[in-house]
């Protein structure tokens, strides 16, 4: 069988040009994939951070959401099989088409209030998302040099966000000047749908990785097209997979908050302009917080295995305070007793506390997820490997999102919702210690793809 298109380019004997920004370095294609998911999921997150999708009923949104998230929960597992058979081109592509889909059906629902076409395009983007977030993963965690993964996934992590930064920026400008709007207007519709079509044709120009090539020469991975008997059986060796077991509860915890952040605290406390301003920092905060983690990863010690136990540290420390005031902030209001909608204009300096928790959930989501990443990263190094445990990563965290969004529809009170994320969140941090301490070497020789090990089982 070929490789991944083939490996015509690999000229042992020509070193890569040194320039940073060639097309076939790992720099521009982390960059390229970046680019990617700031036009869809980028918009898709600014979309979801306005609170219902940007409608006054949550119901539907919710339902979506539900929907979304259980078929991406099936397709993230098998996502990373799927790359390793398409490889990322055709991947990535079918992924990112989804994603227009989505944004339309809310479209259709301004007009007629039809719940039907919301779910079925949310159980289609599930199934898109679940190819493109695996092959993003795989794409990030090998195609850069061992000792920077930190920093590109934080480059990465950077581009993407501002993806949702934007996609604030176009219901704030849009709605300025309404206060009192309760839906979104056609145009910011179309706006998000314009984003992700550029996203779905972007794609294309992503490289297969046996093409790129690092500035030492080496190219990414020699990783062959794979079969669908293998993957499959690779894939449901992940759940025995006992650094796969370590991770779980991180992965079931990394998007679970987001039902809370977007729907019972930026929906429910601020009118709609403000919510659009507000996600323009929560996104613009995550660019922060993954540049942030992903010095202190790269750069902070010598010792690979200490930079992750200080990560994890200080991500515990940051996570426990946001999550302390975010319980602060919830003891104000309920379900059944609402606070007024806060305006960043009106509201004076009552909108500032709330602003910044807000900013700060936001901050959070990003060092987390970032440190995740790199933790993945860290047990491998080739794109066959990767892709599999990102999809894993993925596919636990959408199936925890899925739950997440049927807890909100069933009306669970707030403070519930809030103290179901902490926990779930700081449950992770000990195991996420425990995979750094067993798993993560120092030696290239401990990582699979230089040297293939006989992993350890949970059924043993």
């Amino acid at each position: 069988m070929g490789g991944f298109e083939g490996n015509p380019d690999q000229e042992s004997a020509a070193p890569p040009r040194k320039s940073l920004f060639r097309y076939n370095s790992p720099l521009f294609q982390v960059s390229l994939i970046g680019l990617v998911c700031f036009c869809c999921p980028g918009m898709f997150n600014a979309l979801s951070g306005m609170g219902a999708g940007g409608q006054v009923d949550p119901t539907a949104a919710n339902n979506a959401n539900t929907a979304l998230y259980t078929t991406f929960a099936l397709f993230g597992v098998l996502g990373g099989g799927i790359y390793n058979v398409l490889g990322p081109r055709l991947t990535l592509a079918a992924g990112c088409s989804t994603y227009v889909l989505y944004a339309g059906s809310f479209l259709y629902y301004n007009h007629y209030h039809h719940q039907a076409f919301a779910i079925v395009a949310g159980a289609n983007l599930g199934i898109g998302a679940g190819l493109l977030w695996a092959g993003e993963g795989a794409i990030m965690t090998s195609y850069p040099p061992r000792d920077r993964k930190g920093t590109y996934i934080s480059l990465f992590w950077s581009i993407f966000n501002m993806g949702g930064v934007i996609g604030g920026l176009i219901p704030f400008i849009l709605n300025y000047n309404n206060s009192t709007a309760a839906s979104v207007n056609d145009g910011t519709y179309i706006g998000f749908m314009c984003f992700m079509s550029v996203g779905a044709i972007l794609s294309f120009a992503i490289l297969p990785p046996s093409k790129v090539i690092r500035d030492d020469g080496s190219s990414c991975t020699n990783v062959k097209y794979s079969s669908i008997s293998t993957e499959a059986i690779e894939i449901l060796k992940l759940f025995r997979n006992w650094k796969m077991l370590l991770i779980l509860p991180a992965s079931w915890a990394s998007n679970f908050f987001y039902s809370y952040q977007f729907t019972n605290v930026n929906g429910v406390m601020f009118n709609l302009r403000t919510r659009g301003l507000n996600n323009v920092f929560y996104w613009g905060a995550q660019m922060l917080g993954s540049v942030g983690i992903g010095y202190v990863l790269d750069f902070s010690f010598s010792s690979r295995k200490t930079r992750g136990y200080v990560g994890i540290s200080i991500v515990a420390l940051i996570g426990t305070a946001v999550w302390g005031g975010g319980l602060a902030n919830q003891l104000n209001y309920s379900r059944h007793d609402l606070p007024d909608k806060l305006d960043f204009k009106d509201s004076g300096s009552d909108y500032a506390g709330p602003f910044v928790l807000y900013f700060s959930y936001g901050l959070l989501d990003a060092m987390f997820q970032s440190l995740v990443y790199w933790v993945i990263g860290s047990l491998a190094d080739d794109s066959e490997t990767l892709s599999r445990y990102s999809g894993f990563y993925k596919g636990v965290q959408s199936a925890g999102a899925a739950v997440a969004w049927q807890i909100d529809q069933h009306k669970v009170p707030f403070l519930t919702e809030l103290i179901i994320n902490w926990s779930l969140m700081t449950v992770g941090y000990p195991l996420l210690l425990v995979l750094v301490k067993l798993a993560v070497k120092d030696d290239k020789e401990g990582e699979e793809g230089a040297k293939k090990e006989v992993a350890p089982s949970f059924a043993h």
